[in-house]
């Protein structure tokens, strides 16, 4: 039998979500370029999603969409509508809809699920080109990471070793988490999204302990013992 020309399958990725304050697309555009400016290695022509909470439904979304893939992003989803008016407008712009969590009346009790891992700990090195996703929970590891590999945690993200990569923490939103290295040369740090790059952490860090964490929704870094 023939094999068929295209399969579905089941899949998981990280996306970038971009919570849109203001829905003047010049605005829009001119404020993400700036980002796609400091990091291009890191967001040209990056997957992203659109968190639209905050916009009302009389936004004009094909101009929003154009702003974003003028600053160098692509529009993979739209969440955090809240009426049926914005959910039509979007809609009718042709973008796709992504819901964050169930919505509705609940009309049968159903067994909770189990609850996801406090921890994921990694005690073997994190070698280039390997990505580490903990899911719901937060990240440890208890050796080196490499140059070209990535740490990516809901939660915190502790690295008891050489941190020369990337470490995302925080990943979907939760602006509480924290990084922590024992020796910090990391590539790219965030927490929730606000990230620096390697010329951004301050020399007096460097392959040293720290700690880094949002204050007033500003990376912030400090030593630790």
């Amino acid at each position: 039998m023939s094999q068929s020309p295209v399969e579905l399958k089941g899949s998981s990725f990280t996306l970038s979500v971009v919570h849109l304050n203001h829905s003047e697309p010049s605005i829009i555009r001119e404020a993400l370029t700036e980002k796609v400016k400091q990091a291009p290695a890191f967001l040209q022509n990056a997957p992203v999603v659109l968190n639209v909470a905050a916009l009302t439904p009389d936004a004009d979304w094909l101009q929003v969409q154009r702003a974003v893939m003028d600053a160098g992003l692509r529009v993979v989803g739209v969440s955090g509508f809240h009426n049926d008016e914005q959910k039509r407008s979007i809609q009718s712009a042709g973008l796709p809809l992504l819901t964050e969590g169930k919505t509705g009346k609940v009309t049968k009790a159903v067994a909770p699920p189990p609850p996801p891992p406090k921890t994921r700990i990694i005690s073997t090195p994190v070698r280039t080109g390997q990505q580490i996703y903990a899911r719901g929970c937060d990240l440890v590891v208890i050796s080196s990471v490499s140059s070209g590999a990535e740490l990516i945690a809901d939660g915190n993200i502790h690295v008891y070793g050489m941190m020369r990569g990337r470490a995302l923490a925080g990943a979907s939103g939760d602006i509480t988490s924290q990084v922590f290295c024992t020796q910090l040369a990391a590539e790219l740090v965030s927490v929730a999204g606000e990230y620096w790059l390697s010329d951004r952490i301050p020399s007096t860090f460097y392959e040293r302990s720290a700690r880094l964490f949002l204050q007033d929704n500003i990376l912030t870094i400090e030593s630790f013992n």
